[in-house]
């Protein structure tokens, strides 16, 4: 099978032979066979229960793939905990991206530094300034994108295939743990001992940035949690989709 690397146009019936491939797969093959394609993999994590099963394969078996998260400034304290703690059980290295502090300081200008909660316009431009451009930042020059999707995080996830071409971002976004459900997750982790974050176990199965956050309710989806008070039911920052259709009213420096 030829995988053509980016920047070079991707012919789609490559990724859908490699979507095929990983399909049949474990974990650790999935992570192994991509990092072997000859491109520079990223994967960025969250530091959620799905990642850290990912960050787990991938420090125990030494893959050459980098790590990073995106440390927006807003994120919980037992989250920033478990960087630290994450690196040093698999001793590996999560870079962090931060956002850039004039940035910061132009969104909260135009909308206040909590404005996200008026409008999902300063929403958007919070996540914007917070995750996108640091995203960029984390990206730059891969070939592969990692990430801890699942199709049963919510129904606008349902679809996720195991590869897929991002055409914002011009690379293959590759999805690990697209088929395996939640329980599948915390029997891994049990068996694993891998470290996760004590939120998880106070109702919480998303986990994002502090402001934005609460535990779930009873019979609530798992990503129920993330920015409750917009109506709705598919809202996602803009790491998963088009930017075409986020708002993105606050620029990007050029650092």
């Amino acid at each position: 099978m030829t995988i053509n690397t980016p920047p070079q146009p991707i012919p789609q019936h490559d990724i859908t032979s490699l979507d095929e491939t990983l399909r049949h797969l474990s974990l650790v093959e999935r992570l192994a066979f991509v990092a072997g394609l000859g491109s520079r993999t990223v994967f960025t994590t969250s530091l959620g229960i799905e990642d850290q099963v990912i960050t787990a394969a991938i420090g125990m078996h030494r893959l050459p793939i980098d790590v990073a998260t995106l440390e927006t400034g807003r994120l919980f304290a037992e989250t920033v905990r478990l960087i630290d703690e994450t690196e040093d059980r698999y001793g590996l290295t999560i870079t962090r991206f931060h956002p850039e502090p004039d940035d910061v300081s132009a969104y909260a200008e135009k909308y206040g530094l909590n404005g996200f909660y008026e409008s999902v316009e300063a929403r958007h431009a919070c996540c914007h300034v917070r995750k996108l451009i640091p995203l960029g930042k984390a990206l730059k020059g891969a070939g592969f994108w990692i990430t801890g999707l699942r199709r049963g995080q919510s129904g606008n996830r349902a679809a996720t295939p195991f590869a897929e071409f991002d055409s914002d971002r011009n690379l293959i976004k590759i999805n690990p743990l697209a088929d395996w459900d939640i329980e599948t997750i915390k029997a891994h982790v049990a068996a694993e001992n891998i470290p996760v974050n004590p939120l998880h176990e106070r109702g919480y199965p998303s986990i994002g940035c502090e402001p934005c956050t609460r535990a779930i309710k009873p019979g609530e989806p798992e990503r129920a949690g993330r920015w409750w008070w917009e109506n709705d039911e598919k809202r996602e920052c803009g790491l998963h989709v088009a930017e075409a259709t986020q708002a993105s009213p606050i620029p990007a420096s050029r650092h």
